[in-house]
């Protein structure tokens, strides 16, 4: 009987024990369902805009590189504490900006630029007109730094008066371009390129190919970028007179000027007339809130930073049924479906598509901040603009920064092509590269040997060297893509083959220079293109609508967790020298990675916002 008993018992003892272990697991799943659900929710409660003060000042202190569209963070990201370099939507703090300007509630413009690690000078540009209304509405604005490097003190050069700490500087040091080249290294491990270009003027494959600059990239480097200086110092002598006569000697004669300052930089720049005045931080707050009033716990000044007061603004904002529809086409062209901050073909050709059948979007403008990449998916995304065309919408491209190479072909397709003076864009050009593997593979002691079926199969295998009828293809491939590029733009600005040749050849342009060569329409910011479009639609009274892919509950969870992150003690952060410079070289070699072309042709502009 005993022996029979002792199975139930413990039959009875594992099944409590399990009972036990599961109501646990679903105590547990319940706990961190809760968790999540609170975390939302108090999130969702704290980002609720308060009412905001009377006579207050807008504060904007920038917190990261200036970008049309942030990208999209990785789970890692939360794991290393965030991406090291913040981002800041560059139309937040325009459409802020503007918005002040007529917001009685708003006094004063107070702009703090230390947080500011990178900016195109086409978005300073943008940020620097929205703040030239602001002050033709009768308001002050007023700027203050620990230091000014040459983008910061671009945006604080705009206002009505600049203070810079007793121990900062004004660097200003002109503009450049210096590209990694690898080809060194990749001759020590054996490496080889075999690069196919069409292009006198088509440098992005030289990186791989050359230990140096090559003398036609010199040329058009040195032209654009000598525009772009010419435009940054006469922008900055419209703002301040007194700092414009001193600029050119101010950078030149730097170590004289220094010297005859005592090597104080901060009054080298005082005397200049950089700024009107050096104050401490406690000293700048003080000035503040003399000047605006103290904020309710009597402690700093009244005001609102810029977060609160967007979120304010598009709660209040009214939403009429007719919208301008915007598609943000940042970062690299890739095949395929891609996250924000990389173009993938075919996202964004869906955003378009999306827009073109929202019977509420009556016009679609494409804002194009992009160098290129792969010519398969710039076609893709510039044929959806067209036939958004033939279905009666208008287009508008507004160009950012960077719109060159794939980044002009996509723009092929609009009523109207905007672009700021400053935009780099043009470099008409194609090429495609192919790495040969086969030297440091046979230096670690491996081979590949076997057969095909045709002399072509196993061509473009990298661990072979390339097969000489794969390289007839390859070059004969990329003239074809040329004399297309060729036509797709002679198509679009009403010009012949041979007259768009004459300005491509891989050359880039700034965009002043590209409306006197036909190359884009107008020069304006995204506002003005906005306007263009609406009036194409026959608008008065719209809603602009940006048409963007939705993020996933885990990219919203980790957005809202690293955003949190970044500011919750309102720290501003600045890289460090080092730390740019590896992300930059991580960035040069990494880029390598989105090369998914089918067709393994590429128009990609090596070219840097100055």
């Amino acid at each position: 009987m005993e022996r029979n008993a002792r199975p139930g018992v413990v039959r009875r003892v594992v099944s409590g024990v399990w009972g036990t272990v599961d109501r646990l697991r679903q105590a547990s799943l319940n706990l961190l369902f809760i968790a999540v659900a609170v975390f939302f929710v108090a999130g969702w409660w704290a980002s609720r805009p308060a009412p905001l003060p009377a006579d207050a000042a807008l504060l904007v202190a920038p917190n990261g590189t200036l970008v049309e569209q942030r990208s999209a963070k990785s789970p890692i990201s939360l794991l290393q504490g965030g991406d090291g370099i913040h981002q800041v939507l560059l139309r937040d703090v325009v459409d802020a900006i503007h918005a002040a300007a007529t917001d009685s509630r708003i006094k004063v413009l107070v702009v703090e630029t230390d947080g500011l690690s990178g900016a195109g000078l086409s978005k300073l540009q943008e940020i620097a007109a929205a703040i030239g209304e602001f002050r033709k509405a009768g308001k002050r604005v007023y700027a203050w730094g620990k230091q000014y490097n040459q983008a910061q003190y671009y945006l604080a050069a705009h206002a009505d008066e600049v203070f810079l700490n007793p121990d900062g500087y004004v660097l200003l040091n002109g503009f450049g371009r210096f590209p990694t080249y690898f080809k060194g290294l990749f001759d020590q491990v054996g490496v080889k390129m075999q690069v196919f270009r069409v292009g006198t003027y088509k440098s992005f494959v030289e990186p791989y190919t050359r230990s140096d600059m090559s003398p036609e990239d010199r040329e058009a480097t040195r032209v654009y970028l000598d525009a772009a200086w010419q435009a940054w110092q006469a922008d900055i002598a419209a703002a301040r007179p007194k700092a414009g006569q001193q600029l050119a000697a101010y950078v030149s004669d730097a170590p004289e000027k220094l010297a005859a300052a005592g090597g104080d930089a901060a009054r080298m720049a005082l005397t200049a007339g950089f700024v009107d005045g050096l104050k401490t931080a406690d000293e700048w707050r003080e000035y503040l809130k003399q000047k605006i009033g103290a904020g309710a716990d009597g402690k700093g000044y009244k005001h609102v930073d810029l977060a609160a007061y967007v979120a304010r603004l598009r709660e209040e904002a009214p939403h009429p049924a007719a919208k301008v529809g915007v598609v943000v086409a940042q970062g690299s062209i890739v095949d395929g479906e891609q996250p924000s901050g990389v173009i993938g073909g075919d996202t964004v050709a869906g955003l378009i598509r999306q827009a073109r059948e929202d019977d509420a979007i009556k016009a679609v403008v494409l804002r194009v901040d992009s160098p290129g990449g792969s010519a398969t998916a710039s076609e893709v995304i510039r044929r959806e603009l067209e036939l958004t065309r033939q279905a009666g919408k208008p287009v508008v491209v507004s160009m950012g920064s960077v719109a060159a190479s794939g980044g002009y072909w996509i723009s092929m397709a609009a009523d109207e092509v905007w672009a700021s003076p400053t935009t780099i864009t043009g470099s008409i050009g194609i090429f495609a590269m192919m790495p040969d593997l086969s030297g440091p593979m046979s230096k670690l002691g491996l081979a590949v040997d076997g057969v095909g079926t045709t002399p072509l199969a196993g061509g473009l295998d990298p661990r072979r060297p390339l097969d000489p009828q794969v390289a007839n293809v390859l070059q004969q491939t990329i003239e074809h893509g040329y004399r297309r590029f060729l036509s797709v733009v002679g198509t679009a600005r009403k010009m012949s083959p041979e007259a768009v040749d004459q300005v491509a050849q891989g050359r880039v342009w700034l965009g002043s220079q590209a409306k006197d060569k036909g190359l884009v329409d107008k020069l304006g910011g995204l506002d003005a293109a906005l306007k263009a479009a609406a009036a194409r639609a026959g608008l008065t009274d719209y809603d602009v609508s940006y048409v963007e892919k939705p993020l996933s509950p885990r990219d919203q969870l980790l957005t809202r967790l690293l955003d949190n992150g970044e500011e919750a003690d309102g720290a501003r952060v600045r890289p460090s020298l080092v730390e740019t410079t590896l992300a930059k070289l991580r960035s040069e070699l990494e880029a390598l990675a989105l090369w998914n072309d089918p067709g393994h042709v590429y128009v990609h502009c090596l070219c840097e916002a100055p």
